[in-house]
């Protein structure tokens, strides 16, 4: 059943445990004509291994809620904690290297690199992160997404499915703590999407990862465990799935 969940922030007893923390999180745009509210008193929290989509209309304030998580943005008031970091005490190179250890991402639109190979785009975040072997671990999961014959192909080279499914095997290599999806299977046909979808929580269950995707798709939210709801930059519902 829906509950509403927009009351109050909850203090959480054990932060450490925590995946994110999102605490009366707030975006404002100065404009000629006055304050834009995006975003206003955002607060929950998700666990570790927790399954969390951001639904609403457009509009809602569901993309700027997810850059604010992930630290590609800094609120206007309120704070976010992922995985212990304090991203909003945190300068631009401090995000960065959090997002670089601890986060992954999916985007509509793939943002694979068109001068890399498929092999060379999922070996990049390891390379940036500085390990030792970045083939290795490239390789295996590309085969894991059934691209092992097109290690060496180029983005424009592949499908649209294809080049998704690099984009995840770009995300889930460096085996984030949390991995962000936006609108995942937006630029996809109907089967091709939900064959993305099943890969997404396949590699999400191998690897413990805790996902957070913003979704126009009730039925690819009905996959969370978590639905939370934002209405005109409000959460206004926390709707959590019937085992």
């Amino acid at each position: 059943m829906p509950h509403n969940t927009a009351m109050h922030t909850q203090v959480q007893p054990d932060t450490q445990r925590l995946a994110l923390q999102v605490s009366e999180l707030g975006k404002r745009v100065a404009l000629p004509s006055g304050p834009l509210i995006i975003l206003e008193g955002v607060g929950f929290s998700i666990s570790h291994g927790d399954t969390v989509a951001i639904v609403g209309a457009s509009g809602s304030g569901k993309s700027t809620l997810l850059s604010l998580m992930a630290g590609l943005d800094t609120p206007s008031t309120g704070s976010v904690r992922l995985d212990g970091e304090p991203l909003s005490a945190l300068d631009e190179d401090g995000r960065a290297r959090v997002r670089g250890e601890k986060v992954g991402f999916v985007f509509q639109s793939f943002q694979l690199l068109p001068s890399l190979t498929a092999l060379e785009n999922v070996m990049l975040p390891l390379e940036l992160r500085g390990d030792a072997d970045v083939e290795t671990p490239a390789r295996a999961i590309l085969g894991k997404v059934g691209l092992g014959e097109r290690l060496g192909h180029y983005p424009r080279q592949l499908s649209g499915g294809e080049q998704q499914r690099v984009a995840l095997a770009r995300a889930f290599v460096t085996r984030p703590a949390v991995l962000f999806a936006d609108e995942p299977t937006g630029n996809l046909d109907t089967s091709t999407g939900q064959a993305i979808v099943e890969l997404l929580f396949s590699l999400n269950a191998e690897t413990g990862t805790t996902l957070v995707l913003v979704t126009h798709d009730e039925r690819l939210a009905a996959r969370c465990g978590r639905r939370l709801r934002l209405d005109s930059g409000r959460l206004v519902a926390e709707e959590r799935q019937s085992s």
